[in-house]
């Protein structure tokens, strides 16, 4: 399979995608996002409390504005990911980036950080006393009511999933939790959380609080910016696209909402489809 679309209008699907497990990459962010809001709403946590024995809160870790760094840069990393080695522990992971030292103070920049969501992972596991696959699966998917979304943790959790060229993938080389499910799924789960009532109105409202990147402007994000576990526009978030991108080996995904649509596209790397470009042509239909 090298790429499936679906598109939801006022919550129904107007174009069929495939039903195959995908990798979500980084839309796993937003599932994580939305659990944290849901734990908030039942006040079992606050935003903008510390998290215990650190200088920044929820809130930051989930717009990238904690000041920590991130393992993407890392040579090695990508090696050993390349060369099918197991992941690292989580311990050596945290030397190689040098966790203990902040890239600036909490709350006054921006960077997106995988790290600042395997804190995100952490908390909701601390909180909830649940492994995250639990956490999600009670927190997110039973209440999106998603047919087969689900947490991948080891390579046999993979055996099903549409991987493109990266077969023998470990999933734990995603530090914060890869998510698997059908676009057909992520593309519910959007609607879920944008139209669909997942979270209080306030709580949507509070996820859609942006910081502006006019740093990271391109053709596909002209007027870009960073809510909670959401990639926004600074202008006017309600009547733009909003969601998330993800790329991991193999393959891409994007998940996006506009003026009650839902955009969602998967490709693998052997597709000439750039699933952002496409989901914006989507929603400007």
């Amino acid at each position: 399979m090298q790429a499936t679309a679906i598109i939801y209008a006022d919550g129904a699907e107007t174009t069929a995608g495939l039903t195959d497990l995908v990798p979500w990459w980084s839309f796993t962010k937003t599932a994580l996002a939305i659990a944290t809001l849901r734990l908030v709403e039942d006040g079992l946590l606050a935003l903008d409390e510390k998290v215990p024995g650190e200088g920044f809160n929820a809130r930051q870790l989930l717009r990238h504005e904690a000041g920590l760094p991130d393992y993407g840069g890392i040579p090695r990393y990508h090696a050993d990911v390349a060369a099918g080695k197991p992941p690292w522990p989580v311990d050596r992971l945290l030397e190689a980036v040098d966790i203990g030292r902040l890239r600036y103070e909490p709350g006054t920049g921006w960077a997106y950080s995988n790290i600042g969501y395997l804190r995100i992972t952490q908390l909701i596991e601390r909180t909830t006393g649940l492994k995250l696959a639990s956490a999600l699966q009670s927190l997110v998917f039973e209440r999106a009511q998603l047919e087969g979304a689900r947490l991948a943790v080891g390579p046999d959790d993979l055996a099903d999933v549409q991987m493109a060229d990266a077969n023998g993938y470990h999933p734990g080389w995603v530090y914060h939790g890869l998510v698997v499910g059908s676009v057909k799924d992520a593309a519910r789960l959007l609607w879920a959380l944008a139209y669909g009532g997942l979270l209080n109105p306030a709580s949507l409202a509070v996820m859609k609080e942006r910081r502006a990147l006019p740093e990271y402007r391109s053709h596909v994000h002209p007027d870009p910016a960073y809510g909670l576990g959401l990639m926004l526009t600074a202008n006017d978030p309600d009547a733009h696209p909003l969601g998330h991108g993800g790329a991991g080996p193999g393959s891409k995904i994007a998940v996006y909402a506009r003026a009650h649509r839902v955009a969602a596209v998967w490709a693998s790397s052997l597709s000439k489809i750039d699933p952002d470009v496409r989901v914006m042509e989507m929603l400007a239909d």
